[in-house]
């Protein structure tokens, strides 16, 4: 595809040309080209449910996920489809062998829904969640490092480690956390729900004993499209989270874990089948493909940090290395309290209320300490930072 201005890259999104979207990290959003091929396979489905799922829909289920096998760099035999990445978490941390006691290693960076299923693990097994404090801002990504092996014990059995923070959006070091945390006989479930699109994955060069991502967020798959990788080790001990014809099957010809994971019950799995339309259509964009894809949005992440620190007179609050395709920026402590129903940042519905503009404002560490971020997709151009930094100023 012939190069193309960033404004004229959202002719292939269905984006609300009203509102400035720098937040497509929440949700992503699925561009044209994708929904359609979607589209096409739900009425295929439609017009044979029957000859559709039972006949056709192994065959083109292997094939989406040999395809993102490729992309993230795993073996097709490890990768199964869930809705989301927590659900991912969910089937790790469900299957865990724990006894009283044993301790269970989380930063206080996770994502608020997996650090929910690990206390409820914790909970049900009378073990016990340990949070390493990891500091933002922060200098250097070996902090990241300290803070998580100083936090290890003699009773930690699994570390729960977000590749790509959500709220804070920093890159942590996985690899390097994986391999020392094995050399402490820790195994890692990686969370990386921002990751798959957003930066170039080797899973099995990570080494994580487990790895779960989304489709729908950096790779613009349709909703509903995640991933799980269990190491080889490990897979015939991590279960679905729903139970279903794949227990107790008969055939030989595949794995019980791909039995169990690849049919959990009626529903529509056409998110899994557009995921290898949507790695096809991105990496279509730019001249240099994918790589070309997530360099422009890096390139793009940090120099809307600059306008915005200069906006906010802060430093950078982490190292370049440390930034994806999204940044976030330490705030002033809120004036207010959340708004129900959602709980939302007076800052956050002002934003999208008097500006046009959709970007988080998040509670963190807790209320009322506050972290704005902003995504930066292909779609997305510096003018809209700039005009992000005016509307800032002038709350």
């Amino acid at each position: 595809m012939t190069s193309m201005k960033p404004q004229d890259m959202k002719r292939f999104w269905t984006l609300d040309p009203e509102v400035t979207f720098l937040n497509h990290g929440s949700f992503g959003a699925c561009p044209r080209p994708v929904l359609d091929a979607q589209q096409v396979l739900r009425a295929e489905m439609e017009r044979e449910p029957v000859a559709f799922l039972e006949r056709r829909f192994e065959v083109l289920l292997d094939g989406a996920r040999e395809a993102l096998a490729e992309f993230v760099g795993c073996d097709a035999g490890g990768l199964v489809f869930v809705p989301n990445a927590t659900t991912g978490v969910n089937a790790v941390l469900s299957s865990l062998e724990l006894r009283p006691g044993d301790e269970l290693l989380v930063t206080d960076q996770a994502y608020n829904a997996c650090r929910n299923a690990l206390d409820e693990t914790a909970r049900r097994s009378r073990a016990r969640v340990v949070v390493a404090r990891v500091p933002f801002p922060l200098d250097s990504d070996e902090q990241v490092v300290e803070s998580v092996l100083a936090a290890v014990t003699p009773a930690t059995r699994v570390a729960l480690i977000d590749q790509i923070a959500s709220i804070t959006a920093l890159r942590f070091p996985v690899r390097r956390l994986v391999a020392a945390l094995a050399q402490r006989g820790v195994e890692t479930l990686v969370d990386g729900a921002h990751a798959p699109g957003q930066i170039e994955l080797d899973l099995e060069g990570i080494g994580a004993a487990y790895y779960t991502g989304n489709c729908h967020k950096w790779l613009c798959a349709p909703k509903g499209a995640a991933f799980l990788y269990v190491r080889e080790d490990k897979r015939a001990s991590v279960r679905p989270v729903v139970i279903s014809h794949g227990a107790n099957s008969p055939r030989r010809d595949r794995s019980r874990y791909q039995l169990e994971f690849g049919w959990a019950g009626t529903g529509d799995p056409t998110p899994y089948l557009s995921v290898p339309a949507a790695i096809e259509f991105m990496g279509s964009l730019l001249p240099g493909g994918w790589q070309a894809l997530m360099a422009r949005n890096r390139a793009l992440a940090l120099e809307a940090r600059d306008i915005l620190c200069r906006a906010l007179d802060m430093d950078a609050p982490c190292p370049d290395g440390m930034i994806g395709s999204m940044a976030a920026f330490p705030l002033a402590d809120a004036r207010a309290a959340p708004e129900p129903p959602l709980l939302l940042d007076s800052l956050h519905l002002e934003l999208i209320e008097r500006y046009g503009i959709e970007a988080p404002v998040s509670y963190w560490p807790e209320y009322p300490r506050r972290v704005l971020r902003v995504s930066c997709q292909v779609y997305n151009h510096s003018d809209e930072y700039r005009r992000l930094a005016e509307a800032l100023a002038r709350e």
